[in-house]
């Protein structure tokens, strides 16, 4: 008799030959209906890499445009999804020397970018892409270049939203030069939202945060945000401009993208830095490019981080004592349930499975 593997979609269950051992979650880009579960080979690392076994995988909103397959994120057959994530090393190859057995270990999210600035030759096959390696399944192998220990102060569910929304938070304020006292205007809640707040209160600066929803706002002041504005009530640039005596921000970190690129604009302090990061207002948008000129403002696009990065935003972490923000926890049967809860938009932190 021919050995099968059980694949289950979500709502149904069919089965197709092959042999197997370990559960995986695939998507051919078809929707969260689409999303399917199947029993597959067990991976084996080779001399260099490292056997991870997925503890937790932390979702971000990336992820919803490879799952629902939108323009260049969607694949070309089927793949494990998914970019966050956090596990225990299971097996290492016989010349792996990074790391030992038992070690909890974070993937990065651009494997090929170790340090420096993001090149071309490095900005190849993300973690969670539409043809890279993705996370939700229950091991998986890589190179042991390609991790890095996770913080000794976080649990894995815990650590699970710093290779993507961490790093990328760290990244933004890293980039733009923030100190003790610098003026941050951070857009949103959101997972990098959220981090770059608690990052930039750890260091001193002066955070102001902006919500159209009143509980988060009180949220982000237990967090410590100096300042937060309600952006349904309020003119949010004209507000921190009267915060900050007409000055406007030092430093903005655009999590919501689109248009709010003009708000941004009228916010920052001329020769202020704004960090773009957000795809959530769409891919495309009209902004006013006379702005960007009179206030004299540099605009860095923020493309997540290198693994020195998030070697550094685990060391800040330990160091600082700083705990990411969990909305929820779903178990791994519940993955859709998850990412319905994230395209909803009313989470507040990071929405994190466990395997």
């Amino acid at each position: 008799m021919r050995p099968y593997i059980l694949v289950c979609m979500v709502g149904k269950a069919r089965m197709i030959e092959g042999t197997g051992s370990m559960r995986v979650w695939l998507t051919e880009g078809d929707g969260i209906e689409g999303l399917r579960q199947a029993v597959v080979d067990d991976p084996v690392p080779g001399p260099r890499e490292i056997l991870l076994r997925t503890v937790a995988v932390a979702l971000n909103y990336r992820d919803l445009l490879v799952i629902r397959g939108e323009g260049t994120w969607k694949p070309n057959r089927p793949i494990v999804p998914i970019s966050d994530a956090a596990g225990v090393v299971e097996a290492i190859g016989s010349k792996v020397t990074r790391f030992e057995r038992g070690d909890v270990v974070l993937p990065t999210f651009l494997p090929k970018w170790r340090s420096g600035p993001l090149t071309a030759e490095t900005y190849t096959m993300p973690t969670g892409g539409p043809r890279g390696r993705g996370m939700l399944a229950e091991f998986v192998t890589m190179d042991e270049q390609e991790a890095v220990r996770a913080p000794r102060t976080l649990d894995a569910v815990q650590a699970a939203t710093l290779p993507v929304a961490g790093v990328t938070a760290w990244h933004a304020l890293r980039r733009t030069g923030i100190s003790p006292g610098t003026v941050v205007l951070v857009h949103g809640t959101g997972g990098v939202a959220l981090m770059a707040l608690q990052i930039a209160a750890a260091v001193g600066a002066e955070v102001i945060v902006t919500s159209g929803r009143p509980h988060k706002l009180d949220r982000a002041r237990v967090l410590g945000a100096r300042h937060t504005i309600d952006r349904r009530r309020l003119d949010v640039a004209a507000e921190v401009r009267r915060l900050t005596g007409g000055v406007g921000a030092d430093i903005v970190i655009e999590t919501i993208g689109g248009s709010n690129l003009d708000v941004s604009l009228d916010a920052v302090r001329i020769g202020g830095h704004i960090a773009f990061i957000g795809l959530l207002a769409g891919l495309k948008a009209e902004v006013s490019t006379y702005k960007l000129v009179t206030t004299n403002a540099t605009l860095h696009g923020i493309e997540t981080g290198s693994r020195e990065m998030l070697e550094e935003l685990v060391a800040f972490i330990d160091a600082h004592r700083v705990v990411p923000v969990i909305d929820s926890t779903h178990r791994w049967e519940d993955i859709a349930t998850a990412l319905r809860h994230l395209e909803a938009g009313t989470h507040l932190g990071k929405v994190v499975v466990t395997a």
